[in-house]
């Protein structure tokens, strides 16, 4: 590479990405709202419903669905819930251990094919761990709407979350990449 590529002074150098959360990023009250909507397919709808064996009609047959009170079929409500809960790893779980529970889980809409869905969690309680020292509890209420703002889930997330101090990721060795892969220091 010449200069101009690298900057004036031709210098490269390993930055850090977002490596998520830790135990002590977390307040009670934040909100945060997670990156990226996901407009919810056919495809993902009635894949999941054959993978998990929901033999409901409503979520893969459209001449049943036609007849009920919402005309057409339903995303499979479990599929919404695993998309959300994914769409909050990156700001929530990301450095998470383990995740102890979900609760309060509530559908307050119907999702149906071609729905963008968003997502956001907020932070209602933190705990040390009485048993592992090198994790936190937290506990945060996901919320999910459609792309007209509406509500369509909510449920309580409570997971493990590793301590800063615990971790030991760096711009040459972010969490879950093996020694040795990429650039490494040398090559800069």
């Amino acid at each position: 590479m010449t200069d101009d590529a690298n900057g004036e002074d031709g210098d490269r150098r390993l930055i850090s990405g977002w490596q998520g959360r830790y135990f002590e990023d977390f307040e009670v009250g934040d909100v945060y709202k997670h990156p990226y909507g996901r407009t919810v397919t056919e495809t993902d709808n009635v894949w999941f419903t054959n993978l998990t064996m929901n033999l409901n009609p409503m979520h893969f047959n459209e001449t049943y669905a036609a007849e009920t009170e919402f005309g057409e079929r339903l995303v499979d409500g479990t599929f919404v819930i695993a998309l959300v809960v994914g769409m909050s790893v990156i700001d929530v779980s990301m450095n998470a251990t383990a995740n102890l529970g979900y609760d309060a889980i509530r559908h307050h809409a119907p999702v149906f094919h071609g729905d963008t869905i968003f997502a956001e969690s907020e932070v209602l309680e933190k705990r040390e761990s009485s048993s592992r020292e090198h994790v936190g509890i937290v506990t945060t209420e996901l919320r999910a709407y459609n792309q007209e703002g509406e509500k369509v889930l909510s449920l309580e997330r409570t997971p493990m979350v590793l301590k800063r101090e615990h971790a030991e990721p760096s711009p040459e060795r972010p969490p879950g990449w093996p020694e040795g892969v990429g650039t490494q220091p040398e090559e800069l």
